[in-house]
């Protein structure tokens, strides 16, 4: 070079790369050298000997899921979605009975209640539906007119789901919670051992109301004033119409036990005996039986002279609860000292003594459709319902039903029971026995419904409390229970 230049970094240097255009990144060098690993994830191996697939061919998806969700949900939620509507409940556990038929080969062929049905509903909820299942059942039963359905029907669902769908189904329960009538009651006692209000077998209301007893007619709502006892300086605590309805016996503050005849508008006779109040009368036939506050019940048939009368004494205290059996042979009475007695109509001892309860005991009740079986509640230190079987002397099932039980009352047509409460809830009850599931709740009183009456066609029932009104509800219905007492000791059931 004839003029080298004074640097001798600046000098040209021979091009040593054979490729005229290189490229500014080595990665894309069309020559790049090999990977040395030529399979780094094992599980992209191609040979698939090496793998588990499960096989889902038992699984319906949607199924499952909708299991997993159901049995997530509350139990409130569940009783809620229950009270909304009872048409649509009925209708629902209809649709899943059809579904687990033709999906799931149940074999359901009756629609199952929701109501009498929850116990049985709550063990099936339990089991686990598992969303994943490993076995497949191909095995194929043969034809059997119970299983399969008859290969010439054009129908694509099975025996079972036809029966289901046939199957009767019962009329939705509605109950009217509120009062289709209310009546001014005055001076009508807040006392949770009296009894002031009885409705007879002719449907006349009687009610004490301080010193009076009024009697009102059903059929023409007419009140008439059968007796004052403001004369004498005394007032009604009991009150109580036999089993025909023409006589009513009036228990007084000074222990006196009057008959009126309730026709006649006419006294009697009145009943001397007890030295203290009468809480509690109950009749059986001719004979009346009375609860005092001087723990003696007497009993005296309104034939004889008042010198016949049979003494009781087995309570210790105030006598506030009496009811005869259906069969006329058994009296249960209740007291002060948390003690339940059954008395027969030859003893002067009690037969049985129940000492379950922790409150007095005035609500009393034998059930009508099973012989033997009685009923009974406690105050406010209990609250509890009890069922006995007094033809063993066991106690059979028992509710705790959060506030103090005053009265309860079986139906006539079908196996259940009304029961009215006072603290604190001060709500009226309707139970479906033996299942003890809740059929209805009606408030509307502002004091302790300590009065009740059931109508003579056994359809409504009538309650009183110191908020001085009388309210009439229907809760019962005619349609008679087809399940009847096949026990060899109720005689009643074999008479054809």
């Amino acid at each position: 070079n004839p003029n080298p230049s004074p640097n001798p970094n600046l000098n040209p240097k021979p091009n040593s790369n054979p490729n005229p255009n290189p490229s500014p990144n080595p990665n894309l060098n069309p020559n790049p050298i090999p990977n040395p690993n030529p399979n780094p994830n094992p599980r992209s191996n191609p040979n698939p000997r090496d793998r588990f697939i499960p096989t889902r061919a038992g699984s319906n998806w949607s199924i499952n899921f909708h299991y997993a969700n159901e049995n997530c949900r509350s139990p409130n939620q569940n009783h809620k979605a229950k009270d909304a509507s009872s048409d649509s409940s009925k209708d629902a556990v209809a649709y899943a009975a059809l579904l687990r038929n033709e999906l799931l080969g149940a074999g359901i062929e009756t629609v199952p209640d929701p109501h009498t049905d929850d116990r049985r509903h709550a063990v099936l909820s339990q089991d686990s539906h598992s969303l994943f299942r490993y076995t497949v059942h191909t095995k194929r039963v043969p034809f059997d007119s119970d299983n399969e359905v008859s290969p010439y029907s054009l129908s694509p669902l099975s025996n079972k789901s036809h029966k289901l769908l046939r199957s009767p189904r019962k009329p939705a329960r509605k109950i009217s919670k509120i009062p289709f009538k209310v009546l001014d009651a005055p001076e009508l006692q807040d006392d949770f051992y009296l009894n002031l209000v009885d409705w007879s077998a002719g449907n006349l209301l009687s009610v004490g109301l301080g010193a009076c007893v009024y009697l009102w007619s059903a059929c023409t709502s007419q009140v008439t004033r059968l007796c004052d006892l403001s004369v004498d300086g005394d007032s009604v605590t009991s009150v109580c119409w036999n089993e025909r309805g023409s006589l009513v016996a009036v228990g007084t503050h000074k222990g006196y036990v009057q008959i009126w005849d309730a026709a006649g508008g006419r006294k009697l006779t009145s009943l001397e005996g007890h030295s203290a109040r009468v809480g509690a009368l109950a009749w059986n036939g001719e004979q009346l039986s009375s609860g005092s506050r001087d723990r003696v019940i007497l009993q005296r048939d309104v034939r004889t002279p008042p010198s016949a009368e049979r003494r009781l004494q087995g309570h210790r205290q105030e006598v506030c609860g009496l009811k005869w059996s259906p069969d006329h042979q058994h009296l249960a009475s209740g007291g002060n000292d948390n003690k339940l007695l059954v008395w027969n109509s030859s003893s002067l001892l009690p037969v049985q003594q129940y000492s379950d309860h922790l409150a007095a005991v005035k609500a009393i009740a034998w059930s009508p459709h099973q012989h033997g079986l009685l009923a009974s509640g406690g105050g406010t230190a209990d609250r509890c319902l009890r069922f006995w079987n007094t033809l063993t002397g066991q106690a059979l099932q028992s509710t705790d039903t959060g506030s103090q039980v005053c009265n309860l009352a079986w139906s006539k047509h079908a196996n259940e029971l009304v029961s009215t409460h006072g603290y604190s809830q001060n709500q009226i009850l309707v139970w479906k026995y033996p299942s003890l599931t809740q059929v209805a709740k009606l408030t509307g009183h502002s004091y302790r419904v300590l009065y009740l009456a059931v109508s003579p066609d056994g359809e409504a029932i009538v309650t009183g409390a110191g908020d001085e009104t009388l309210r009439f509800w229907n809760v019962f219905s005619k349609t008679r229970c087809t399940k009847e007492s096949k026990s060899v000791l109720n005689l009643f059931t074999r008479i054809r």
